[in-house]
Formats: structure tokens, C-alpha cells, sequence
């Protein structure tokens, strides 16, 4: 998979050896103006992340009138969804050799034409099968956007920046979740029939516009340099980096990472390395990322984020256009909270932003366990305590868990593996969200909604455990150094 400069096997050694020291502290905590050319590439890739939270999101309040339109029972909600989660999983797993064949801009664009297509298919469908063929054209698209976008910001980014452009992703996957959010509320009056398909309709325009803005930006120089297009990566890095030698020196560490990646080279490929010869290294570095990912999951959010009009009318609110407005204060808080760690994540550090996102969805989750454990009907208290709580819990994650471990998983991956590997991550994050999404009403109808509250809360008491035990921090290290954390 990939061309030869590509192909290796086990290298932990060769990381290990072409570690360099960190940037000179004026390099890297002094932002020049060339970043913003930095941010505005790591921008508008990350923008078509904003159709993956829209149609995601979407369902939740779009099935209170798909229900009765076209009589979908719960089994069918519950698999429209979550499907998408699943079905992405086909683009996610192909999206690193597409991302190492025909660049990450590229691979960008594609997706940009499926997210497109999908949501068009998705406003005319008229039968459950036609739906859920739409649902699975728009998860390709998603797909692919989930897991190049953010390897284009942290490849792009200089070191003293790469934390806040990194999380750009999961701001504008938040931002889409707020839109689909808006637009519940915003439509909910139009005909029966009607409401819904023009809120899936608004999703075909975005698309064709930022293909058209991600065609005009540089490609990766870190893709560039792997194609020996050297003369291309330096002319990138001079227009993302603090400083011209920062750009050179960045320019260095990636030509001695392919020259070790090289060096290597027995004809084996980068999925031999990540599963059938992996380093002692390479094996920490993928066992952290699959579970960071799947812990990021586990807690809960999207079961909120689906179903939080089922939360709310359990916990005794009953108008729909209520609830469609608490559903749109949710997504404001969750937004904004996202601020928190993208302006933090480069001061305070990964790590310490983990630790306490977790600790906070725990409290935050059985709160709402308990709460939902007491409600009554038309109980006011009991409804204003479950909204409380809820916004509690996506602040929580949206300071540190939802935006921090794509940033996290993205730095400590091996150049030669950080497509790929980010997409084994993406994919055991869309794997695991599928399996609660798909379940959700089942498992509240079985446990009820307050014990699933609990399960999730437990889960983020465990995510607390391993970012404790199991992951450094990365805050300022080039990209090309940080391996040399995970050799020991």
C-alpha cells in the first residue's frame, strides 16, 4: 500500500535516532503573522468536518417528523442513526492509502463530492432502503474528512500552533452539530413532508464550496516531501512556519524521518508495520490511539448528541418545540466550550486538558443518571436539572476529550504511519459510537435511561485512568521528535 518510498518495516530505533531537540522557545512561543496563512489552510480543511456534524446530528430532531411521515419505527431510527458511524468505517479504512496516493488535499476534495451527493440523495429519499443508501453515500464523504482533515492541520501547523489548528476539526464538527440543531428548530413549521427534506437539502451546497476553496490551498509538505517534491514542501513550510528557519529546520527533520523510513525499507508496507512486525513503539503508539479514540466514544456523546430529544422528553419535557430549543442551547454551550480547548491546548498542554475533561464528564454523566432516576412527569425541577446537567457533560467534553485526542493521535503517529494510523483510530471511534448510537433505545428500554447514564460515567472513570497512566505530553514537540517518547 502506497508507493516505496512508503514501504518499511519496524523503525523505533530510526525515530528514536532522528529525534532532534525542540524548537528554541522563541521559535516556538512567538507567532509570527506567517501563521495566519498556517491557519487559514488548517481552516478550510477542517470546514468540510462541518458536514460530518450536521448530518449526524440531523436525525435527532429530523426523526420526530420522519417518524410520522413515513412511519419508521424505533428499529429503523435507531439504524439510520447510527449506520452512518458504521458505514464510514469503508472511507475511513481506505482514506490513508487515498490520503499517501493522491495527496491530502486531494483526498479532501473527494469527500467534499460524496458529502454533496449524499445529501441530496438524502432530501429526495422517499423509503427506508433509499435513506439508508443516501445515509451510506454521505458517510463516505465523512469518512474521508474525518480523518485527512485533521492529518492536513497538524502536518501544516508549526509547532508552536499545532494544538489550536489541530483542534479547528473538532470545533467545525461541533459548529455542524449546532447548524443541524438550528435548523430542527428553525424548520419544525413547515409541512409534515416537507420539514425535513429541506433540512437535509441545505447540506448540497457547502460542499461545492469549500472544493473549490481546498483546490487553492498548498498540499501537505510533509506529502510533498515523501514525493521528493522538496523545492514544493520548502516553498509550504516558508508560508506556515514563525520563521524561515523554522521552516528549514522542519524541513530537515522530514527529509532524516523519510531517509530513516527508507533506510529500512525490506518490501514490507505500512500495514505490515502497524500489525504483523510492529516495534515496541509503534505498537504503544497504535494501542494508545485505538483506545484513546474509543474511550472518547464510550462516554457517551453521541447518544446526547442523537437522542437528546428522547433525554429531554424523559425527563418530563413534552412539547417537541421545547425541546428542539433545549437541543439548540446544548449545541450553543458545546460550541463555545470548544473555544476553551483550542486556546488552551498550546499554554496548559494535552494531558492536562484530558485528565480533566474526563473527571468532568464523569461527575457531569451521573449527575444526569440521577436525575433521570428521579423525573416525573411535568416534574420542572427534575427537567431544568437534566438540561443542566446535559450542558454540563458536553462542556466537559468539548474542553478536552472531543477536540484534544484527534490533536493528540494525530502528533504521536510516525510520519510514514500517520494516515493510516489515524485511520485504524477513526475507525475504532466510529466502531464504538456505532455500537452505542445503534443501541441506545434499546439499552435505556432494557436498563433504563439513567443506568445508561451510569454505564457511560463509568467509562469516563477508565478514560481518566489511562490518559493518567498511559499518554506523555506532546505540548511543543516537533512532530518528527515525539516518537522518541514512546522508545523507551
Amino acid at each position: 500500500m502506497g508507493t516505496t518510498t512508503e514501504q518499511h518495516h519496524g523503525a523505533a530505533t530510526a525515530d528514536a535516532a532522528i529525534a532532534a531537540p525542540l524548537l528554541p522557545s522563541s521559535v516556538a512561543m512567538d507567532p509570527s503573522p506567517r501563521n495566519m496563512f498556517a491557519f487559514l489552510c488548517a481552516t478550510l480543511a477542517s470546514m468540510t468536518t462541518i458536514l460530518m456534524g450536521y448530518n449526524l446530528a440531523l436525525m435527532s430532531g429530523a426523526e420526530l417528523f420522519m417518524r410520522e411521515d413515513l412511519g419508521l419505527t424505533d428499529e429503523q431510527v435507531e439504524v439510520l442513526s447510527g449506520s452512518m458511524n458504521i458505514f464510514m468505517l469503508v472511507s475511513i479504512l481506505a482514506a490513508g492509502w487515498f490520503a499517501d496516493a493522491i495527496g491530502r488535499r486531494g483526498t479532501i476534495v473527494l469527500a467534499n463530492a460524496f458529502l454533496m451527493a449524499g445529501a441530496l440523495a438524502m432530501s429526495l429519499g422517499a423509503t427506508y432502503a433509499s435513506l439508508l443508501a443516501a445515509r451510506f453515500v454521505t458517510s463516505v464523504g465523512v469518512g474521508f474528512a474525518v480523518v485527512v482533515a485533521p492529518v492536513y492541520a497538524a502536518e501544516i501547523a508549526p509547532a508552536s500552533s499545532r494544538g489550536l489548528l489541530s483542534s479547528l476539526v473538532d470545533f467545525f464538527i461541533t459548529a455542524g452539530i449546532l447548524l443541524s440543531y438550528v435548523s430542527n428548530y428553525a424548520l419544525a413549521g413547515l409541512p409534515l413532508n416537507l420539514g425535513w427534506r429541506v433540512m437535509f437539502a441545505m447540506g448540497v451546497v457547502p460542499p461545492l464550496l469549500l472544493a473549490a476553496g481546498v483546490l487553492a490551498m498548498p498540499e501537505s509538505p510533509r506529502w510533498l516531501a515523501m514525493r521528493r517534491r522538496d523545492a514544493e514542501a520548502r516553498s509550504v513550510l516558508e508560508r506556515t512556519s514563525d520563521t524561515r528557519e523554522e521552516a528549514h529546520h522542519r524541513l530537515d527533520e522530514i527529509r532524516r524521518a523519510i531517509a530513516a523510513s527508507d533506510a529500512v525499507v525490506s518490501g514490507a508496507g505500512v500495514w505490515t508495520e502497524l500489525f504483523v512486525s510492529p516495534s515496541p513503539a509503534v505498537r504503544r503508539i497504535v494501542t494508545n490511539v485505538l483506545v484513546l479514540y474509543s474511550f472518547q466514544q464510550a462516554s457517551g456523546i453521541d447518544a446526547i448528541v442523537l437522542y437528546s430529544p428522547l433525554v429531554f422528553k424523559a425527563a418530563g419535557i413534552s412539547s417537541n418545540t421545547t425541546v428542539l430549543a433545549a437541543t439548540v442551547g446544548v449545541g450553543v454551550v458545546k460550541t463555545l466550550s470548544i473555544f476553551v480547548a483550542t486556546f488552551l491546548s498550546d499554554r496548559l498542554g494535552r494531558r492536562p486538558l484530558l485528565l480533566a475533561s474526563a473527571a468532568a464528564i464523569a461527575v457531569s454523566l451521573t449527575s444526569l443518571g440521577t436525575t433521570l432516576c428521579v423525573a416525573g412527569d411535568g416534574a420542572s425541577t427534575a427537567a431544568a436539572a437534566c438540561v443542566a446537567s446535559v450542558v454540563a457533560f458536553v462542556a466537559a467534553f468539548s474542553i478536552g476529550l472531543g477536540p484534544v485526542a484527534p490533536t493528540y493521535a494525530a502528533e504521536i503517529l510516525p510520519l510514514r504511519l500517520r494516515a493510516q494510523g489515524m485511520s485504524l483510530g477513526i475507525a475504532a471511534n466510529r466502531v464504538t459510537c456505532g455500537v452505542l448510537s445503534m443501541t441506545f433505545i434499546s439499552l435505556a428500554n432494557s436498563i433504563t435511561m439513567g443506568g445508561c447514564f451510569f454505564l457511560y460515567a463509568s467509562m469516563a472513570v477508565a478514560a481518566w485512568m489511562f490518559v493518567y497512566v498511559r499518554l506523555p505530553e506532546t505540548k511543543g514537540r516537533n512532530l518528527e521528535d515525539i516518537g522518541v517518547l514512546f522508545a523507551k
